[in-house]
């Protein structure tokens, strides 16, 4: 049966159930549907499949058009750590995910924390890779702030409490202005963003999902954090991929900067 996410939003937004998939990297959990082209949705931190088939959401305007493969990238979810714990050991695992769905080629999609996979998924797996899309995607060096840290250590903590991550999701289900201001701090672009039609419930959506299961989605942040702090830049090489590179300027967890260095280097000039 499909899972509804968010509150007002029953019809919208629909989630398959996820499978645990058998493949040579280990277990891998994802959540498959629609027939057509394959795109391979990878999330970002504190996430999961759910956040995965999220992204997808929001990049393709008739997603049953395409088939979508949500993952739990390591860490996250059912998805065990050891499945991958570097970019290069995860994007080997979405390669043998591919082999046992029977899947050849897809288009990657990333936001944030799965930047560095998705890039190294290019790099090392050129011919099951058709496109490659990375959203506010990290791609070098990530020093995390002292107030990121600080939060995560909070979740950790909350995480323990029985109920919390029940309570937390209910608080910023009836407070999502108070909620989204953790993510847009501009009251304005704020506003616009929670009463737009499609991405206001798809961003609703992704707050919510980050207080269910809180505690599955912490190994795969922490090491995401312990990795890029020192990550070198993923992007040596040119993609020979056709690539989009989506990244805000206000952007204050995963800096603009990466994606200026991805122009830069990620295109072969001739």
């Amino acid at each position: 049966m499909s899972k509804s996410i968010g509150k007002g939003a029953p019809d919208r937004i629909v989630t398959p159930p996820p499978r645990i998939v058998r493949t040579a990297r280990g277990p891998i959990e994802c959540s498959l549907s629609g027939e057509g082209a394959t795109l391979l949705a990878l999330h970002g931190g504190i996430g999961g499949h759910d956040q995965s088939r999220l992204l997808a959401r929001s990049l393709l305007d008739a997603h049953n058009d395409h088939r979508i493969v949500a993952v739990s990238r390591p860490g996250y979810l059912r998805t065990p750590l050891d499945a991958g714990r570097t970019p290069e050991e995860q994007a080997d695992a979405y390669a043998a995910l591919l082999d046992a769905l029977g899947i050849s080629t897809a288009t990657v999609a990333a936001v944030s924390a799965g930047g560095p996979s998705a890039i190294q998924f290019a790099h090392r797996h050129p011919a099951k890779c058709r496109a490659l899309v990375l959203v506010s995607a990290c791609s070098a060096k990530l020093d995390a702030s002292a107030k990121i840290m600080s939060r995560l250590r909070a979740m950790q903590a909350l995480a323990l409490v029985p109920g919390m991550g029940a309570f937390l999701r209910w608080r910023a289900n009836a407070r999502p202005n108070e909620a989204a201001a953790r993510a847009i701090s501009g009251p304005a672009v704020r506003a616009r963003t929670l009463s737009h039609a499609s991405a206001g419930v798809l961003f609703r959506a992704l707050q919510l999902s980050v207080f269910c299961r809180m505690r599955e989605r912490l190994p795969g942040t922490i090491n995401d954090m312990a990795v890029f702090a020192n990550l070198d830049p993923c992007l040596i090489n040119p993609i020979v991929q056709p690539t989009l590179i989506v990244h805000g300027t206000a952007d204050t967890v995963v800096s603009f900067s990466h994606a200026k260095a991805d122009r830069r280097s990620a295109f072969d000039p001739n």
